[in-house]
């Protein structure tokens, strides 16, 4: 289960690099006679927040399943 949530991690980690690539290089003028690129950027950012989402509830559901135990501060210290 660790490395599965280290790798959805590195995912999101990626996507966010991702926009700020495109973020960062901005669109090209559009050469003639071919649409211009849009939405890179706000593609990325939609694959990130929806697979935060995803690995939320993923995390989420395997603590009620009992896949996973939380640890921490014990409750009433």
């Amino acid at each position: 289960m660790k490395i599965l949530v280290a790798i959805a991690f590195l995912a999101i980690l990626v996507s966010l690099g991702s926009a700020l690539l495109y973020m960062m290089r901005g669109s090209a003028p559009p050469v003639e006679g071919q649409a211009p690129k849009k939405g890179n950027m706000a593609t990325a950012l939609a694959f990130r927040v929806g697979f935060s989402i995803v690995l939320f509830i993923c995390v989420l559901a395997a603590w009620k399943l009992g896949w996973i135990q939380p640890t921490g501060i014990p409750p009433g210290t």
